[in-house]
């Protein structure tokens, strides 16, 4: 492997995080902040606890997978969006490049960006409220390997998107929802039998499950299959993009 070509892509990439480090901390920093101010002290001092963990500690997987799963695919998807629109793709795929060197420096800066903002995040949380992480291994292998599936899927929808309007839509119109809906702010056990099965069909749950049990030993569904799911959509992405770079998709022309 091409090791100095992975590293020169990988510090360009990190080098535009930082230029623009300020509004790529603060906002994803502030909006939880405020979720902890909303759900954590105004709704939760109302809540009994969950599985016997108070309501505000409960919710701070879920809000951090939540910062997790839209500024990875964010980062990723704009990192090979923009080289497409400016026409400097072109050097790096006739740079001597394999495809997987390439998607080693983007989606490694993309997945990196991620876990340092979960764990601003985490960091943050401590402020409103304190919690401890039963298992901080897992805790830290379930982040990284969200943000490197996720910046992976980000990856391809950059390639995908013809517009900077497309960049957004599945991240806002699909995944914001089903986060929302995967059990971040409330355990699945609190819904009705059907809508219970109906929610396991959210991809989310798993990944939102599995990180909170690393912290309280208390998951939605079996640890083994959070774990599973996730290498499942891990394969798919990385299948996906071996497609792209063969048939050299919206890379090409």
């Amino acid at each position: 492997m091409n090791s100095q070509a992975v590293r020169a892509l990988y510090y360009f990439e990190m080098a535009r995080w930082w230029r623009t480090l300020f509004q790529s901390i603060a906002s994803p920093v502030i909006s939880t902040s405020l979720y902890f101010i909303v759900f954590g002290s105004a709704i939760g001092s109302r809540m009994t606890e969950i599985d016997g963990v108070s309501y505000a500690a409960f919710i701070i997987p879920g809000l951090t997978m939540l910062s997790i799963l839209s500024e990875s695919i964010s980062n990723a998807s704009f990192g090979i969006y923009l080289p497409r629109f400016s026409g400097t793709i072109f050097e790096v795929l006739s740079a001597p490049l394999s495809y997987v060197e390439i998607l080693a420096g983007y989606v490694g800066a993309a997945a990196t960006k991620s876990v340092l903002l979960g764990i601003i995040i985490l960091l943050t949380a401590r402020l409103f409220v304190p919690y401890h992480i039963a298992h901080p291994v897992w805790m830290l292998a379930f982040l990284v390997l969200t943000s490197v599936t996720f910046s992976l899927f980000g990856f391809i929808i950059g390639l995908w998107a013809d517009g900077f309007e497309k960049l957004q839509i599945v991240p806002m119109l699909i995944v914001t929802p089903l986060t929302f809906l995967g059990g971040s702010f409330y355990s699945i056990h609190m819904l009705p039998p059907l809508w219970q099965k109906i929610t396991l069909l959210n991809p989310v749950v798993y990944l939102v499950s599995g990180f909170r049990w690393s912290f309280y030993e208390s998951a939605d569904v079996n640890v083994g299959v959070s774990l599973a799911m996730t290498f499942l959509f891990l394969v798919i992405c990385i299948g996906t993009v071996g497609w792209m770079f063969r048939t050299g998709y919206r890379l090409k022309n």
